[in-house]
């Protein structure tokens, strides 16, 4: 069956490439965006998740123009480099306003029509750092380890009324996000760690530049809407990326960590 599924984020990226997977499914697929921006063979929305307003604003259009929502796919985010202590404590919130508690604005959102329609998915997207995290991204590794444990309490939460809930942990891909990484004031000629973070994050982008395909992960979140029972945690990542989870998961910490921190360029 057809789905109504509001995507956030669907003006680039891996987010664009879920809404035009989806759309050419045949899904009523609604793109939201700050700007609304076109997307092939969908309904452009717009919507800025850091507003509570516009996000109840623009669910509310849905909601008059169909009679459900099943889908809800979070996956407005952003990224910003820097070391722990170089990062502002306001440029840590703006990372979580949106990374975080942007996704749980759509969420309450969308709640009480999933709950009167009997049912409904929400998938948010998280990322492989939650259980890998990387060095000079502190800030945006531990904004989308709140989201995968805020999904897990969710899933518990809404089971009993008929409504799903699940992460999908993407690795590297070559996206837009790499050159729309922001970076953080302290990360200055003067700052201690400038050296390592300059070769970590250059080690980061040539990574995600030699990423897999956006089309990748959308068939990947197609097969995750399409499934009647999808489990929690999905990983969408390269055969590389699943090596360092092994290595992760067998090595003692210790050998773990000096790998991983020369690997990274942090050492």
């Amino acid at each position: 069956m057809d789905k109504t599924i509001l995507i956030t984020g669907a003006s680039s990226g891996l987010g664009r490439a879920c809404a035009e997977r989806l759309a050419g499914a045949g899904h009523r697929v609604y793109a939201a965006s700050r700007r609304a921006a076109p997307v092939a063979a969908c309904t452009a929305v717009a919507m800025d998740v850091d507003d509570e307003a516009s996000v109840t604003a623009a669910v509310a259009r849905i909601r008059a123009s169909e009679p459900r929502i099943d889908v809800l796919i979070n996956c407005a985010g952003f990224g910003i480099a820097g070391a722990i202590e170089d990062t502002a404590t306001d440029e840590a919130k703006a990372q979580f306003e949106t990374n975080f508690f942007g996704a749980t604005r759509v969420v309450r959102s969308v709640l009480p029509q999933m709950r009167a329609q009997g049912g409904g998915l929400i998938l948010n997207v998280s990322s492989l750092v939650n259980q890998l995290p990387v060095p000079f991204q502190g800030y945006y590794c531990a904004s989308k380890a709140a989201l995968h444990a805020y999904t897990e309490a969710l899933r518990y939460e809404v089971a009993p009324l008929g409504i799903r809930v699940a992460a999908i942990e993407p690795g590297n891909f070559a996206t837009g996000f790499t050159g729309a990484r922001r970076r953080a004031s302290g990360w200055t000629e003067a700052s201690v760690y400038a050296e390592r973070c300059a070769a970590s994050i250059a080690w980061m982008e040539e990574d995600e530049r030699k990423g897999l395909p956006p089309a990748r992960f959308a068939e990947r979140v197609h097969e995750i809407v399409m499934h009647p029972h999808p489990k929690l945690r999905h990983l969408a990542i390269a055969p590389v990326e699943r090596v360092a989870l092994l290595l992760r998961a067998l090595l003692p910490s210790r050998a773990y960590e000096w790998i991983f921190s020369r690997v990274s360029k942090a050492a």
